[in-house]
This record gives structure tokens, sequence and C-alpha cells, in this order.
């Protein structure tokens, strides 16, 4: 059962009060930053948590000003990056966040046997279980926009969600180095035979993400498998299966080379 901690008691709760319960991830992002751009990912791995453990997601979002829309774009050296001007929603689109709905409180709409929050740390306090997320602190002048837009992605997932990231430059070059070796690895072993994902590398990967959306433990896990003596097809399964929370196109690769 997947475990979340409700920022408002410092208490686990379930994130589903029901099997196959409809949950309600309503994301509130402080503004078209990458701080907002934080907020909807941690929402977007909970919608994923809950898919693969049988329950259904409503996502949905506070909206915030589109820079494009009303002209606040922002220009080099303010400490933005350069490409923050595109809008939260294309950038979330970039980093693979599923599209999430736009339905104020005060509009009716599914029964939800459950609503999380996914809030900035420092917002108003709501009336259910939340989940609160750090800032994202880029320093002064224009954020680094990574080539790899997933490398962004692992950048914001390899931290806890509690505590400040720093997004510079030797971060997103790690990430993306990480994912150029994690796809070229899985294109090679999706060339063997298929194995299981082994029981007890399932079990762990279930353990660590349905345990307060551990995602930390879940890259654990792969790097452990990466050099393990599993067979290749299993690892290859291992990677695409955990792939399904982590959003990273892992599997991208497979048959370029051929």
């Amino acid at each position: 059962m997947l475990r979340i901690l409700d920022a408002r008691t410092g208490e686990p709760v379930d994130a589903a009060l029901a099997r196959r319960g409809l949950v309600r991830v309503h994301a509130h992002p402080p503004g078209s930053d990458f701080t907002g751009l934080r907020v909807l990912l941690v929402a977007d791995v909970l919608v994923r948590a809950l898919e693969i453990g049988g329950n259904p997601a409503w996502a949905t979002v506070t909206s915030v000003p589109d820079p494009e829309a009303t002209g606040d774009r922002a220009e080099p050296g303010d400490g933005e990056a350069p490409w923050s001007g595109a809008g939260l929603r294309a950038r979330a689109a970039e980093l693979g966040i599923r599209p999430f709905e736009d339905h104020p409180d005060t509009q009716p709409g599914p029964a939800a046997t459950r609503t999380v929050d996914i809030v900035a740390q420092g917002a108003a306090v709501t009336d259910g279980p939340r989940v609160e997320v750090a800032p994202v602190e880029t320093g002064p002048g224009p954020g680094a926009a990574p080539m790899d837009s997933t490398a962004l992605r692992l950048t914001l997932l390899a931290r806890r969600r509690d505590l400040p990231l720093s997004l510079d430059a030797e971060a997103l070059a790690e990430a993306e180095a990480t994912l150029r070796r994690w796809r070229a690895a899985v294109a090679g072993w999706a060339t063997r035979p298929s194995k299981p994902v082994p029981e007890d590398v399932r079990l762990r990967l279930r353990a660590a993400w349905e345990d307060d959306l551990d995602v930390l433990a879940v890259l654990d896990v792969l790097r452990s498998v990466e050099t393990s003596g599993i067979p290749e097809g299993a690892r290859f399964e291992t990677y695409a299966y955990a792939d399904r929370l982590l959003g990273l196109e892992l599997t991208r690769e497979i048959g370029s080379s051929l």
C-alpha cells in the first residue's frame, strides 16, 4: 500500500483509502519557475505510483499565469532559464509530465475517495493530506538548460523532495551522463533473451516507492542491478518496470544502432 508523509501532521497516511478508489492529486505550483515545475513533477510521480498500484488518479492543477500569455517573459540575467518563457505547461510536457486538468475546487468533478495536495514549502494550509516540495535554487544569472530535457527530470528527482535543490550545470551534466549510460545498457540488454524481473528486486522497487515515494531508493536499486550478476534480459525488464514510475525514457535507444 502506497503511503505518503502528510506534511500537516508529520505522520504517514495511505495515499488511497480503498483499492481502486479514485484519488485526486491536486498540484499547487507557486509559479512558472523551476520550483513550480518540481511541484508538478512530484505530483506526476505520485499519479504514476497510484496507477501502478491499481488506483485511478485524477490529476488537477491550480493554474498559474503563463509568461507567454501575460507578456512577462523572463530574460537572461534575472535568475530564470532562457527557456522559461515557454510557460509551465510547455516545460512540464518536455519533461514527460502528463497534462494536469485545470479544475477549481468550486466546480464539481469525479467523486474522489481521497484528495492529496502537492504544494511548495510554506504554502497555505490545505484541508486534507499534503505533500510539501522544497524550492529549486538556480543562483544568479540564467539557469542552464540541458540538451536532453529528461536530464532535468532526473536532476529534479535525484534529491529528496523536502530538501532544496541547487540546479547547476554540473548536476545536469551528471544526469545526462547517467541517462546516456543507462539507455545504452538497456538497448544492449534488450537484445538478450527476456527474463522476468527477479521477485526480490521487484519487491525492493515497490517497497521504495510505496514508502513515501522514495525515488532515491528506486534509483539506488537500478544502480545495484546495473552491475549485478542478474541476467541481462532481467536487467532490461527491471529498468523498463522502474521507468513506469520514473518516466526517464530509459528504453528509447532500443534498436537505434541496428
